[in-house]
């Protein structure tokens, strides 16, 4: 079988999550998210953020914390920006159209949103109330592509987003990737003092499912959990979501497992660069995407698999290679020798 560098939840979850499943499976607790573990992983989140006026919802997946957030914080006339590779835009079967919002989609050279291109989309909508009015942005950290917001960036968007009264959302699915990467500055507590809301991705980053969303902004607190229960995202057994984020913020292990999936995907990517290629991005997350010809992608493909991602040219095309948590040094020895003797 070959290996699968397709995404980085491949993988069912790390030990400990399971050993903490196990030890109190017969535990008895309140359900929806009223038991000690979401209390537990709640207190300890908002710990890491320094921000404890903060609200902590769990919801299993990240499509469902992004439509949940958008159609709560939006009303009927109201849209949302984004990058025009933003999850929102390209893979959640128009889930935020579903709702009523229009998503204004936005090109960008590296996936990353910047006030200019924002304001773009503000001035050709001045004719009011005859055009929906732009009320949220919608960023990722990391990027569909893999490049990661500084703190400067973010503190950017900000200050724009304040003042032109728009809200700013994080999609975090790969948020431990993003801080942990060797050329980050934000700070957790950053990233909460300059959002609205934004989510800690669990499902990517070594739980069996889960995302923790954090809503900084107190307005925007007002009655969310009967938006997560109207829809579907108030599971009954909410300790399932707990005990995983109480795990994974203990010892720092949610930063640990994302620094490793780091780690290896840099390995790649050196054997990449020593060997000549070029990329999509520049990146320095779990993601790369380096361009080979046809041969070169076959040659992979004959014991890995991974996504062919945008074609550049006739001949050539940018793949995926994404790690995860899991992802053993000897599969990464063996990817990096078959990039050393791949042939034109």
């Amino acid at each position: 079988m070959k290996y699968s560098f397709k995404n980085d939840y491949s993988e069912a979850c790390h030990p400990l999550i399971l050993e903490k499943l196990l030890e109190t499976n017969l535990v008895q607790q309140n359900g929806y998210g009223l038991d000690d573990y979401c209390k537990s992983a709640e207190e300890k989140i908002l710990n890491l953020i320094n921000s404890p006026n903060s609200k902590v919802y769990f919801v299993s997946g990240g499509t469902q914390a992004n439509l949940i957030l958008i159609s709560a914080f939006l009303r009927p006339h109201e849209s949302v920006v984004s990058a025009s590779t933003g999850h929102i835009f390209t893979n959640e079967s128009g889930a935020i159209e579903s709702t009523g919002h229009k998503v204004h989609a936005v090109e960008t050279l590296d996936g990353k949103l910047r006030p200019e291109a924002i304001q773009k989309v503000i001035d050709v909508h001045q004719n009011k109330p005859h055009q929906v009015k732009q009320k949220l942005v919608y960023i990722s950290n990391s990027t569909e592509i893999g490049t990661i917001y500084s703190k400067q960036e973010l503190k950017n968007l900000s200050e724009f987003c304040k003042k032109n009264h728009l809200y700013l959302m994080m999609d975090g699915a790969r948020l431990g990737h993003a801080l942990t990467a060797e050329t980050n500055d934000l700070k957790p507590e950053d990233v909460a003092k300059y959002t609205d809301a934004f989510y800690l991705g669990g499902t990517k980053n070594g739980a069996l499912i889960g995302e923790a969303i954090v809503i900084n902004n107190p307005e925007l607190q007002t009655e969310f959990g009967f938006h997560i229960k109207q829809k579907g995202g108030m599971l009954a057994k909410g300790r399932l979501l707990g005990i995983q984020f109480e795990v994974l913020f203990t010892k720092n292990l949610y930063f640990d497992l994302a620094k490793h999936a780091n780690s290896q995907a840099m390995k790649i990517k050196k054997s990449f660069v020593e060997k000549g290629f070029k990329f999509l991005s520049d990146t320095f997350s779990n993601q790369i995407f380096p361009i080979l010809n046809q041969n070169q992608i076959a040659q992979l493909s004959e014991n890995f698999d991974f996504y062919v991602w945008k074609k550049i040219d006739s001949e050539k095309a940018a793949i995926r290679l994404i790690t995860s948590w899991a992802t053993p040094d000897s599969i990464v020895d063996e990817f990096c020798e078959t990039i050393k003797n791949l042939k034109n």
